[in-house]
């Protein structure tokens, strides 16, 4: 997916012209000592990002919660350079930054206090759109818990939801590869860097996620999985979902800590139950007999707990849709397609100037595409895509 090794470019052949504030958020997420909280309130006081790293030390030891210590290492320029470092590394690997600030940022996430202030993805999934839902457990998943795994997820992919999990060993890369064979996005939270993968065993299930789905994380290249950000990994996977769903779990484990957390942002858990003497029922038993978590037997009762059967599906699986698209369409009938998918609804006077196609001419691929069930034509000469 992605190598450890940045080929030898030099700043200027990799980076934009519009970097430079990306490069003093980078810096911001570097400082030690100054966490999330902290680092937003830094960016509200002195106005920006930018302005954080332009005031002397003296100012930022004004600022509470700042001091002398960490007004030093703000200023200091190994911050900097490093942040420069990874600038390189995210643009070599087309790496998209999510500041806090950002549209792109998952809305979901940013209503948490402790969500981190930027994040690096790669893929292609839009993190605001549609239902997420986290799917966590054991990492010696049994049977029985991939049983349930698949079939609720096969059963939720009439929601369009996006799969979170985490792509450890057990229920989290049987959620992932269960999501895939649905034809649903499904996103991964690493606890380490975007230049490796952990487990290295699931590098290539990572590499198709990114096709419909991708991989994120809150950790600058060269960082290792270890222990202690396993943890914090499991906030953005809480704070990014609709709910949660714990599958199977020990007494203890990541997946009650997700679970924890996710009731600490109000997000709705829902828990599995199984026979009270597996070991790996018992977590999922507390969390439904300490009323953190609604016992769930299916995905039907997923989706009436979410008010999903009243809303109805918000779209289908796109997988099928896909293979007529790529297969049966003309250049400019897929040129027409893509333009109506940006914009989801225009008048055909936008679309026959936006593309130069003549009305006429455009007319009649609009009425083909509306027989291939792609489009909906809409009253007053309006035409939408089809999802």
């Amino acid at each position: 997916m992605i190598h450890a090794i940045i080929p030898n470019k030099t700043i200027p052949e990799v980076l934009k012209s519009d970097d430079e504030s990306l490069k003093y958020q980078i810096a911001l997420s570097l400082v030690p000592g100054i966490g999330p909280v902290l680092a937003k309130n830094l960016v509200s006081y002195c106005g920006g990002v930018r302005e954080v790293f332009n005031r002397s030390k003296i100012q930022l030891e004004r600022i509470p919660g700042i001091g002398p210590e960490r007004a030093g290492m703000i200023r200091h320029s190994i911050i900097m350079k490093r942040a420069e470092e990874e600038l390189v590394f995210i643009r070599t690997y087309g790496i998209k930054s999510l500041f806090y600030l950002d549209k792109a940022y998952p809305q979901r996430l940013s209503h948490c206090v402790d969500a981190p202030i930027l994040m690096y993805f790669k893929g292609d999934c839009d993190l605001n759109a549609g239902r997420f839902i986290a799917v966590v457990g054991t990492r010696h998943a049994t049977s029985y818990g991939r049983e349930v795994t698949e079939k609720t997820i096969a059963d939720l992919a009439a929601f369009g939801v996006t799969i979170v999990s985490g792509l450890a060993y057990g229920i989290d890369i049987i959620a992932h590869r269960a999501a895939m064979e649905a034809g649903l996005g499904t996103v991964a939270v690493t606890a380490h860097g975007l230049d490796r993968i952990y487990p290295s065993l699931h590098k290539c299930t990572a590499e198709k996620m990114t096709m419909k789905g991708g991989v994120l994380s809150e950790y600058i290249s060269g960082t290792m999985p270890d222990r202690e950000n396993f943890p914090a990994r499991n906030r953005i996977v809480a704070g990014m979902c609709d709910a949660t769903i714990v599958v199977e779990s020990a007494q203890r484990g990541g997946a009650l800590i997700t679970a924890d957390i996710a009731n600490s942002y109000n997000r709705d858990v829902f828990a599995f139950p199984g026979r009270i003497h597996d070991a790996f029922s018992q977590g999922c038993l507390s969390l439904v007999k300490e009323n953190k978590a609604m016992l769930v037997c299916s995905a039907d009762d997923i989706a009436k707990a979410l008010n999903w059967d009243i809303e109805g599906p918000l779209k289908k699986p796109e997988k099928s849709v896909q293979l007529n698209i790529f297969t049966s369409l003309s250049e400019e009938e897929q040129r027409i397609l893509n333009r109506l998918r940006e914009s989801k609804l225009l008048h055909i006077d936008e679309l026959a100037l936006s593309l130069s196609v003549p009305l006429g001419k455009l007319s009649s691929i609009l009425l083909r595409l509306e027989f291939e069930g792609l489009i909906r034509a809409l009253p007053g000469k309006r035409f939408e895509f089809v999802s």
